[in-house]
């Protein structure tokens, strides 16, 4: 399980080069314009944390298989944790509320995460009503498809890569349709 102050294993935390570069990666990614523009994915806070959440949970799906993943998803998910306190912060949010924001992003994170799980192995069409749920607020239902079809092209691209490129950060993701 993933949990931001799960310290207590004894293996070495990945390079905190690492954990940025591939944080930086999914954040880039996140914030394509194409995804605003073409996706109908709600340019608001919550749309981008979707989106966020979306392409995380793509990685850390894949690094799952990875020889040194479970170290490498914990690092990848503290960063997220402690990205998402500081724009709380920056936002204005008082250190009182924090807590509960942080804990309803973890609420968020791991919903997300098991519908993605189940939908996706379940094929392409219930992949996309959970990302319309999650995602696009249940609407645009021809979005949805093709932001499924982007997730699938992505959980594919990162499984031809081999565990050392993902752990090195030596891979990208695809570019999202431009139609």
């Amino acid at each position: 399980m993933l949990w931001p102050f799960n310290r207590f294993g004894k293996s070495a935390a990945p390079p905190r080069q690492t954990i940025e570069a591939i944080y930086g990666m999914i954040v880039a990614q996140a914030r394509e314009p194409a995804f605003y523009l073409r996706y109908n994915v709600p340019d608001t806070v919550n749309g981008r944390l979707d989106l966020l959440i979306l392409h995380l949970w793509l990685v850390l799906r894949r690094l799952r298989r990875a020889a040194a993943g479970a170290d490498l998803s914990q690092a990848l998910f503290d960063r997220f944790c402690t990205d998402m306190d500081a724009n709380l912060r920056e936002m204005g949010v008082g250190d009182l509320t924090v807590p509960k924001r942080m804990q309803a992003f973890g609420e968020a994170f791991y919903g997300r995460s098991t519908a993605y799980d189940l939908a996706i192995e379940s094929g392409r069409g219930d992949f996309a009503q959970a990302i319309s749920r999650n995602v696009l607020d249940g609407k645009f239902a021809d979005s949805a498809l093709r932001l499924a079809d982007y997730g699938i092209a992505v959980s594919e691209r990162l499984a031809d890569e081999s565990d050392a490129a993902i752990a090195d950060a030596a891979w990208s993701f695809p570019k999202p349709a431009s139609e």
